[in-house]
């Protein structure tokens, strides 16, 4: 004679409870392949892009952020080449004194030599901006922005060399003050007016790059937004989980509390059959 001791359980219960809780806990309806295989390698490929355009809009800010300092930088600049041809124009008349010349030479002086002070120290996270390093007066290097999830998504901003050597001034800066003439100034208007214009062109750049990374920083923006929603389609339902998880919670318990009466009656089955 054989006597049954347990009676068969309904294991999907326990595994719809764990799906269910699974689902609560971490706020994703795919956790595994086995829920659906080709959903789940969408979904982390959709998160993938997402956290690239994250990445993708914290450089596209950054890159404005550079573009911000190096465009006030030169703004500053393009003030001191103002006054500077001020003064080259007081001091190419002839009702100014060659005493009065020579204090106009050395507060020229003094500016451009802030002139190149800006250029050395702009810098952003450590890169200068203006020149190629903060002691070396040669042109920086290309600026090159990643600003894309894919590597041809660069905007770049070229070589700039932003101080008196790159705009033709060094020899304003080398005058002797005991030789300063009246002519001299007049003549160091054109020099004056071709850095100002450089300066000009320079400037412009900076501005032109910062447009066109302030209008790719909104589109990836938009993009992030797009596969953020697409992706959220994976996203748990907590309404309907939370119910479908009480509902197989019930239905577990009762399957155990089934489980254990027939266990019971089982055994006093047996002990009738043996006494």
């Amino acid at each position: 004679m054989q006597v049954n001791s347990n009676s068969a359980i309904n294991q999907n219960v326990y595994l719809n409870l764990n799906q269910s809780l699974n689902r609560i806990a971490t706020g994703v309806e795919l956790n595994q392949s086995s829920d659906n295989a080709s959903g789940l390698s969408i979904a982390n490929s959709l998160l993938t892009q997402a956290n690239g355009y994250s990445q993708a809009i914290e450089n596209a800010n950054s890159a404005v952020a550079a573009t911000q300092i190096a465009s006030s930088a030169t703004n500053e600049q393009s003030r001191i080449l103002d006054n500077v041809k001020e003064k080259l124009l007081q001091a190419s008349t002839a009702t100014t004194s060659q005493e009065g010349r020579d204090a106009i030479l050395k507060e020229i002086k003094s500016q451009l030599d802030q002139f190149d002070k800006i250029a050395s120290g702009t810098n952003y996270n450590g890169q200068t901006l203006l020149q190629k390093s903060s002691t070396d007066k040669s042109a920086s290097d290309v600026q090159q922005y990643q600003t894309g999830i894919n590597g041809n998504k660069i905007i770049e901003n070229s070589s700039v060399q932003s101080n008196t050597q790159g705009l033709g001034l060094t020899a304003l800066v080398n005058q002797d003050s005991t030789t300063f003439s009246a002519t001299d100034a007049s003549n160091f208007l054109s020099s004056i007016d071709k850095a100002m214009t450089g300066l000009s062109d320079i400037r412009s750049e900076f501005g032109s790059t910062q447009k066109q990374l302030e209008s790719s920083s909104r589109n990836l923006v938009s993009q992030q937004t797009s596969t953020l929603n697409a992706a959220s389609l994976f996203e748990t339902n907590y309404a309907k989980e939370t119910a479908n998880f009480s509902k197989q919670n019930i239905l577990s318990q009762i399957g155990a509390y089934g489980q254990a009466q027939a266990n019971n009656i089982n055994q006093q089955s047996v002990l009738r059959l043996l006494s």
